[in-house]
């Protein structure tokens, strides 16, 4: 049967003395200085009989725990102090002191030991030219330096054009179509599909449209449910959408 032995690498006597400490379940701010300096002198000739190289830190660690546990078992004199003084004779405190200055610095180590580590699964991004997206004209800027002659002239050239494009159209429809749409159907599609409290878009209506006489004829059917009360319709302002909302019964 074979006998394992485990011995931990710490990186100094610090470092032990944390480890005993936590292992221990001890408040750093009140060491058990004899059951720590036993545990600690315990490992150091663990290491002696496994012919391992001692450090003179560990030494002097292990000589201070000898010297704090010696004080710690002499009687102390009945005098009245307080609390303060009291933790100035503490003779643990410089070794409490650099324990917990040793546990500030192995955070710190370790803290950039991980950014070290995490540094090299970050990729950067090549340098980019982004283009600055120019602003849409203003309808001020849009019309900067054009007068009313301007707008004139170009008004007779789009009438001269379409006026010559009909002139060279030889094709004359002959037939007259027949109206296949009727006010009075119009009014009774409107009054289906229109419900009370609902406003609807008149765009969402013109769309299912067929053709513009059709639209046309929708429009003039709505015009007559507004003079009927049947209907309101609202626009917010000129060239905006258009809705329809069905009025209460009880309305007039």
């Amino acid at each position: 049967m074979s006998l394992n032995i485990k011995i931990e690498n710490f990186e100094g006597p610090f470092d032990l003395l944390l480890h005993l400490i936590k292992k221990s379940k001890m408040d750093i701010y009140d060491i058990k200085i004899h059951e720590i300096t036993k545990q600690y002198l315990g490992y150091i000739h663990t290491m002696e009989e496994m012919d391992l190289e001692i450090t003179s830190e560990f030494i002097i660690i292990a000589a201070t725990l000898i010297e704090i546990k010696s004080k710690m078992l002499l009687p102390k004199p009945k005098i009245e102090e307080s609390a303060e003084d009291l933790d100035a004779q503490d003779p643990r405190k410089e070794l409490v002191d650099k324990l917990l200055q040793y546990r500030k610095f192995k955070a710190a180590a370790k803290l950039l030991k991980d950014r070290e580590l995490g540094l090299g699964r970050m990729f950067g991004k090549k340098p980019e030219i982004i283009e600055e997206k120019k602003k849409p004209q203003s309808h001020q800027e849009l019309l900067k330096g054009v007068t009313m002659l301007s707008l004139y002239e170009i008004y007779n050239r789009l009438i001269t054009v379409y006026r010559n494009k009909i002139n060279t159209t030889n094709v004359i429809n002959k037939e007259i179509p027949i109206d296949k749409f009727k006010i009075e159907d119009k009014m009774e599609y409107l009054r289906k599909n229109i419900e009370t409290g609902v406003r609807i878009p008149f765009s969402s209506i013109a769309v299912k449209c067929s053709s513009k006489i059709e639209v046309v004829v929708t429009f003039l059917a709505l015009l007559e449910l507004m003079k009927l009360r049947y209907v309101t319709v609202i626009q917010e302002r000129n060239f905006r959408e258009i809705y329809v909302e069905r009025v209460e019964e009880h309305e007039e």
